[in-house]
């Protein structure tokens, strides 16, 4: 007799999964729901992006001085919108805002979590369709009464209670962790849902694929070229040289070598000397990803998730991969590079 598959969604798995979490009482899984629905939303305008008026410039930049996309300003406001009206969350910390955001609403201000968010990685991606995606990271508030204050967000990303990223590309997959292992999600059109499609992923050990903006060569520190070089050599036991593999967003990168094997690596660089990435709301959610995934992810010398931030924008250099890959990186820094930097 024909049996069909099961189709279990993200609403049904995150009840599911509810008794991981008996101090949360629901809260969480509504949470994370919230987010759920405001990627669908955003992916909608993705997929439609070059049939509107929302490509292009928005005329602004955001606290990085980077300029915003409109599809930039737009994902900001539904993630913020959907965390504000879901009332599981006090305050959210975004790249697009100076600020920490206060929720202010009433059933908001005894919330049990503070969401730091990327609401749209990759955006300079967006104008040749080229994937983009969106990364969370969700902590326990740590003050007890009144209003959230910075000091909810200035927590290691070894506190993070879940974490996760959207990528809107060829498919659109939600992946996530709440510590106990990680799990992908892909949107079927069809019915408008997130469907469980990659249960317990990992990462292969090792891999043949790294990720380097090389147009960046001579601005790197010595153990980064190092490494390079070794990942261009020539050597069968290794299955050396390896392929190099660059999309330019940080969510498409880690989402392929995740899936395949693979470094990617965002180092320190002269014109950078701390780093570009933002430690909160990119480099802390993907590193509780990758760990949970049997992975690795580090600063070129110390574990990310050990990093206490002193600032919301915090940056810092990142190789995140393949355990062993990340290990060799490590290894070519330490013996090449500076510590100082």
């Amino acid at each position: 007799m024909y049996k069909p598959n099961k189709v279990i969604t993200l609403g049904q798995f995150i009840i599911e999964r509810q008794t991981d979490f008996p101090y949360a009482k629901g809260e969480l899984s509504r949470l994370l729901r919230d987010i759920g629905i405001a990627a669908k939303i955003v992916n909608r305008e993705v997929n439609k992006a070059g049939l509107v008026d929302i490509l292009g410039e928005a005329g602004t930049d955001n606290v990085q001085g980077e300029s915003q996309k409109k599809l930039d300003v737009y994902a900001n406001e539904q993630f913020i919108a959907a965390l504000s009206s879901g009332g599981e969350t006090c305050a959210v910390a975004s790249e697009e805002n100076e600020e920490m955001i206060n929720i202010e609403s009433a059933v908001s201000k005894n919330a049990k979590y503070v969401v730091a968010i990327d609401p749209l990685d990759g955006s300079s991606n967006i104008d040749v369709n080229v994937s983009v995606g969106t990364i969370f990271s969700i902590y326990r508030r740590t003050t007890l009464t009144g209003k959230s204050d910075l000091s909810d967000f200035m927590q290691k990303g070894t506190d993070q209670i879940a974490a996760g990223y959207v990528i809107y590309g060829s498919s659109t997959m939600l992946v996530y962790t709440t510590g106990k292992g990680v799990n992908g999600f892909t949107l079927d059109p069809s019915i408008g849902e997130f469907c469980l499609s990659h249960p317990d992923m990992t990462i292969p050990k090792t891999g043949n694929i790294y990720s380097i903006n090389e147009g960046n060569y001579l601005h790197f520190p010595d153990g980064v070229k190092k490494y390079m070089k070794y990942c261009q050599e020539e050597d069968a036991a290794t299955k050396r040289p390896y392929a190099s593999r660059y999309v330019g967003s940080l969510v498409a990168d880690f989402h392929r070598n995740m899936l395949k094997g693979g470094i990617y690596i965002y180092p320190t660089t002269t014109k950078s000397p701390k780093g570009k990435l933002r430690l909160m709301y990119e480099c802390n959610p993907l590193a509780m990803i990758i760990e949970q995934a049997g992975g690795k992810a580090s600063d070129g010398f110390n574990r990310i998730l050990d990093i206490q931030p002193t600032t919301l924008h915090q940056r810092t250099p990142l190789f995140i991969g393949s355990s062993d890959m990340v290990n060799k990186a490590e290894e070519m820094m330490t013996r090449y590079s500076q510590v100082s930097v």
